[in-house]
């Protein structure tokens, strides 16, 4: 269907533990993104939500299974085909920031497409574009000791957005920010995602937040399951 953007199948995924037996972090989990999709993953700490997300992302390599992004089986990229792949179409944005101390925000922006070689003048016009969009207009030539949390979360999300990707993946985005803060920097990446229909699938262990995106799943004990719609009953019993 031309509609899938990402199509995870049978990803597993075991971590050798020292003096015990290895542990099966993902189970055989499945999960189709669509092209625009707001999908939410939700469970316990240490369920192996940020795994899942790493693999999908393919950050990590899963034990087994298979990740089809737009047709393409993606670990079967040679590295630097992989690497070139995540930087173009995959943007990410963690609980922490990742900025680089020595850059500026406008710096730090550009640094996805300094990486692919880009254009330098067009490159900056767009970091700066990217900024403006994120609030920050005032702080281009800040570094990141000079910004508060939120605007250096504010600064993650612009750099994960500079290569245009057509999957934004976040990772407790708002886990570090007071929850005014947190909110704010989570409106913005939902109207960005409402903007330039970017597909988003986000781990939290926020449910009031989880229940905005479109849809929700839940990691437990390794296996992904969706969570019914807001507002489900269970058909009663009688």
């Amino acid at each position: 269907d031309d509609g899938v953007l990402l199509s995870a199948t049978g990803l597993r995924k075991t971590f050798a533990r020292a003096g015990e037996g290895p542990v099966e972090v993902l189970r055989a989990v499945d999960l189709e993104i669509a092209k625009g999709d707001s999908i939410a993953i939700v469970g316990k700490s240490g369920t192996g939500k940020s795994t899942l997300l790493h693999v999908i992302g393919t950050l990590e390599r899963p034990s087994k299974g298979e990740v089809i992004f737009l047709g393409q089986d993606v670990f079967r990229f040679t590295e630097s085909r992989l690497a070139h792949f995540r930087n173009r179409e995959l943007g990410f944005v963690f609980q922490f920031h990742y900025l680089m101390p020595e850059f500026t925000a406008l710096e730090n922006v550009m640094m996805p497409a300094l990486l692919a070689k880009a254009n330098t003048a067009q490159s900056r016009s767009r970091a700066g574009a990217l900024l403006e969009k994120v609030g920050l207009k005032a702080r281009f030539s800040h570094r990141p000791s000079q910004l508060s949390g939120g605007e250096r979360q504010r600064v993650a999300i612009a750099r994960a957005l500079m290569m245009s990707p057509k999957l934004l993946l976040t990772d407790e985005m708002t886990g570090n920010l007071d929850p005014v803060t947190g909110a704010e920097v989570f409106d913005l990446v939902k109207k960005i995602h409402m903007e330039t229909g970017t597909a988003m699938v986000s781990v939290t262990h926020d449910e009031q937040l989880a229940s905005q995106y479109s849809r929700v799943y839940r990691l437990t004990d390794g296996i992904l399951k969706p969570e019914p719609p807001a507002g489900w009953k269970p058909p009663s019993q009688d």
